[in-house]
């Protein structure tokens, strides 16, 4: 059984992010499953904090979980034509202490999709993430982009995603990054 865990980069209730990540978790491939991990209760990175109170219970709950999956998918919102901070800022925590980002990250298959209202999709952000990840040494999977523009018309009013052509995508994304994983 392939695991991998799935983090969407947004805290809005509504988001297309979580709505596609929701999605992929229902699409996979036989063989595997797509837990989703969340970002919410990490706060603002502040090494003054780190060093009186340690790792926050949320940021050690998410890092154990990335640390026992076979592969990593993060699906991240595009702010001002680049990562959103909240997405990095939650990255930053996981990869404390620094000697623990060979664990959490290092040799890690890892994905990056993306879904937005306008057109473009994620592709500045997704390829803002670039320097991250090697940066944290993780395998990053080439194989595939997921780019869902316009996002607003391929998920209704609940986040269920209504454009079958989009969904086919998603599936062979997944596909592709389940294989990868999986050949590792």
């Amino acid at each position: 059984m392939v695991t991998i865990v799935g983090i969407s980069g947004s805290l809005r209730k509504g988001s297309l992010n979580t709505a596609l990540l929701k999605t992929a978790a229902g699409l996979m491939p036989d063989g595997s499953t797509l837990e989703i991990g969340t970002i919410r209760g990490i706060p603002l990175y502040d090494g003054d904090l780190e060093a009186e109170h340690g790792i926050p219970d949320a940021v050690t709950t998410l890092k154990e979980k990335i640390a026992s999956a076979d592969g990593l998918l993060l699906v991240t919102p595009e702010y001002n034509n680049s990562i959103p901070g909240v997405f990095k800022n939650a990255i930053d925590w996981l990869s404390r202490p620094s000697s623990d980002i060979s664990r959490v990250f290092g040799g890690r298959p890892t994905a990056i999709m993306g879904a937005s209202p306008g057109g473009f999709g994620t592709v500045l952000s997704q390829t803002a993430w670039l320097p991250v990840m090697h940066t944290l040494g993780t395998d990053l999977w080439h194989g595939k982009r997921m780019l869902v523009s316009r996002a607003g018309s391929v998920f209704d009013a609940e986040g269920t995603m209504v454009d079958e052509k989009v969904k086919e995508q998603l599936r062979g994304f997944m596909e592709g990054f389940v294989a990868f994983v999986g050949r590792r």
